[in-house]
């Protein structure tokens, strides 16, 4: 039986969040992987100028969010696994949760 190779086993966490090209999102994972999507598909990041941008507040790894956007977005909003994240954050107010998780900012 072959073994199943790839990123298997892994829980991806995200550690930063830059946009290095036009029209893009760069999400870095701890596991070295840097997942690149156009902001097309996140209205409310693409709203935001650049300095808005760049105070971005990682959510224990699992999400992240602006400082001048309502929104949380979770890592698999970014991976496309809606049904894996849907309930993850109810019942969790956003400030509450901002607070305890807070990282610093690059």
């Amino acid at each position: 039986m072959r073994k199943i190779e790839g990123a298997i086993g892994y829980e991806p966490r995200i550690t930063k969040i830059s946009f290095s090209k036009r029209g893009k999102i760069d999400i870095y994972l701890n596991d070295g992987r840097i997942i690149v999507t156009p902001i097309d598909f996140f209205s409310d990041i693409k709203k935001l100028n650049t300095n808005q941008r760049k105070k971005w507040t990682i959510l224990g790894g699992e999400g992240f969010t602006f400082d001048d956007c309502d929104e949380v977005y979770h890592i698999e909003q970014v991976l496309g696994n809606y049904e894996d994240y849907k309930y993850k954050f109810v019942g969790e107010p956003r400030t509450q949760y901002k607070k305890a998780n807070k990282k610093q900012k690059t």
